[in-house]
């Protein structure tokens, strides 16, 4: 199982940025997928989830400036992230769940986490 985040950077407070997490070695389709980041100093946190049908979910923290979206043909999920606050600097980890549940949204035990990407917001 491989679950490879890109498209993380450097911007300027203001700005967007858009992260990838491709998938493979298990039905991507089946399974839930979310994003969660870690600042410097703090607890990894979860920011969204979207389950295999395409319900979404947000985190306080990030609702009406990020989407998360997937390609279930490209085995894909997408984070778009706008007006990004030099309080989102952060390494940001794609997970796929079957359930995206309590277990892995409360207790970080989701099923398959990637490698993470590194987001820096200037001010």
């Amino acid at each position: 199982v491989q679950l490879q985040a890109s498209g993380g950077g450097l911007v300027q407070a203001g700005g967007s940025l858009r992260l990838s997490c491709a998938a493979s070695g298990f039905i991507f389709s089946s399974y839930a997928m979310g994003w969660f980041r870690q600042a410097p100093g703090k607890e990894r946190e979860f920011l969204t989830g979207i389950s295999w049908s395409g319900s979404t979910n947000y985190a306080d923290s990030v609702k009406g400036r990020f989407a998360i979206s997937r390609d279930n043909a490209k085995n894909t999920v997408y984070l778009q992230m706008n007006s990004l606050k030099p309080e989102d600097t952060a390494v940001y980890f794609c997970v796929a769940d079957i359930r995206l549940d309590y277990k892995c949204i409360g207790t970080m035990r989701c099923d398959y986490w990637g490698q993470g990407t590194l987001v820096t917001v200037s001010s």
